[in-house]
């Protein structure tokens, strides 16, 4: 699929998966530093979290690592990303699928070649349902972005390349002196992927 894409200039390459974005845990980090003062790190460990801080210990987040080439050949790559007020379910991914293919549609766009992993909200009879009814209305209409799936292999989250961005990302949001809020730790990601600090995607009510 990754090869067909690369021959289509409206169709785009997506690579999906979700993290979650810890308030508390720090990654492991290598730094430069005096030989006579070594660098040292608040450790934001759970214990720390204080009876009054009602906020959650960590963010779930959906992200699509976009690639798709412009009319001059010019080979284009961003990260789109979507908070979760909760984690990820069924109702969340049809949701932000639906987000996608809108921007995408804006951009001209006809297709998406989704790969992403077997996670349950993945593979889902809803999700697997709603992409179905989707792809129908859009050849229907003839207005739309064709959603077309790829599931990776079972365990082999490094088949992903939007594995090692999620890493390094937490290591570039990194606070080593106090515990960020909820909305500050959200910002920081999106100014580390560039990209706009979206509302959050929330469960619809009419869904058990």
């Amino acid at each position: 699929m990754i090869r067909l894409a690369k021959t289509h200039r409206d169709w785009a390459l997506g690579f999906e998966d979700e993290t979650w974005w810890s308030r508390f845990a720090q990654p492991t980090l290598r730094a430069w530093s005096e030989p006579d003062e070594p660098l040292r790190l608040v450790e934001q460990v759970e214990q720390v979290k204080q009876a009054d801080d009602a906020e959650p210990k960590a963010l779930a987040c959906y992200g699509l690592l976009l690639r798709w080439m412009t009319e001059m050949e010019a080979a284009q790559e961003q990260v789109w990303l979507r908070f979760v007020d909760g984690r990820p379910v069924s109702a969340i991914t049809t949701q932000y699928l639906e987000w996608c293919c809108i921007k995408l549609h804006g951009m001209g766009l006809r297709v998406l070649a989704l790969i992403w992993d077997n996670a349950p909200w993945h593979i889902s009879r809803a999700v697997r349902n709603w992409i179905k009814d989707h792809n129908r209305r859009v050849k229907r209409t003839g207005e739309g972005v064709r959603i077309l799936v790829c599931k990776l292999p079972v365990k082999s989250p490094w088949l992903n390349p939007i594995e090692p961005k999620w890493a390094h990302g937490k290591r570039r949001i990194v606070e080593p002196n106090r515990t960020l809020s909820a909305n500050e730790l959200a910002e920081r990601v999106c100014a580390a992927f560039d990209c706009i600090h979206e509302d959050h995607l929330t469960i619809p009510e009419n869904v058990p």
